[in-house]
């Protein structure tokens, strides 16, 4: 992909998440009150509860954290609850917009907040102690530039600690049965199923040789790389044949190695 089209589709990109920042959908309140954003709050971790023992939020009080691509900023507040020095970025103007309003009803402030790109995070080298990215960088055009941007900007010993699609997961073969074979284009690849029919156009997945592919050409150590299986593969707001399905499939498949989420947690050296 030139970079005519890498900009043109990061346009793309942007507009899609600007318009439904991530969450939001999922808010019946009144936006911007308090109601709407413990409506997001409250799907996103009753769907997701892993997030706390991936992020673990307390355990970082007083260290600087940058969060990559805060959305309409769920994750953030729990870094500002829990008294990290918190900086975030987004693409989308919506996404800070929403973080400011949701830190103000809540009484917290966060140490920066800017629209940035996550290809070329506007910070100098070895800034932060941790750097978090919880479903984003799948998203860039450019993903592999996203993560060494985030090692990049990682101090020497702090931690790393990124989620993205896996491929080779229950979820992605649901919607390639959906958008390829059932649309009678059985020749279509996951890649390409993904790439114009999760989310935003341009969505990609990795596979577990991939994501270790890209941690070799960075300066990490200790990463541990795995897959979960998710709320999604189980195919949670189905009805109950189609649950059903989805649990027998895993259950044959290897549970966790077939989840949605891969999540990478590393050490910058």
């Amino acid at each position: 992909m030139n970079t005519t089209d890498q900009s043109e589709l990061k346009d793309q990109i942007h507009d899609f998440w600007n318009e439904v920042p991530c969450g939001t959908q999922f808010a019946n309140s009144e936006i911007y009150t308090k109601q709407y954003y413990e409506d997001i709050e409250e799907h996103r971790f009753g769907i997701l509860p892993s997030i706390f023992s991936f992020a673990q939020f307390t355990r970082h009080h007083g260290q600087k954290v940058l969060e990559v691509g805060v959305g309409a900023g769920t994750d953030f507040l729990q870094w500002a609850r829990a008294g990290a020095q918190a900086y975030g970025i987004d693409l989308t103007e919506a996404g800070i917009e929403h973080v400011r309003h949701r830190l103000a009803l809540y009484g917290f402030q966060a140490e920066e907040l800017r629209v940035a790109d996550c290809e070329d995070l506007p910070y100098p080298d070895n800034s932060f102690d941790v750097v978090y990215s919880y479903g984003v960088i799948h998203h860039t055009p450019n993903t592999e530039k996203a993560l060494a941007e985030i090692v990049r900007v990682c101090k020497p010993g702090g931690k790393i600690k990124v989620m993205i699609y896996h491929r080779h997961s229950l979820l992605a073969w649901f919607f390639w049965f959906k958008h390829a074979l059932l649309a009678g284009k059985p020749w279509k690849s996951l890649k390409w199923v993904l790439h114009y029919h999760m989310e935003s156009i341009g969505t990609k997945a990795y596979t577990l040789k991939e994501t270790h592919e890209m941690l070799n050409k960075l300066p990490v150590a200790n990463a541990s790389v795995s897959t979960e299986l998710t709320y999604y593969d189980r195919l949670g707001r189905f009805n109950p044949l189609f649950r059903g399905i989805a649990k027998v499939a895993a259950a044959l498949l290897g549970g966790d190695r077939v989840g949605w989420f891969l999540n990478i947690i590393a050490t910058k050296k």
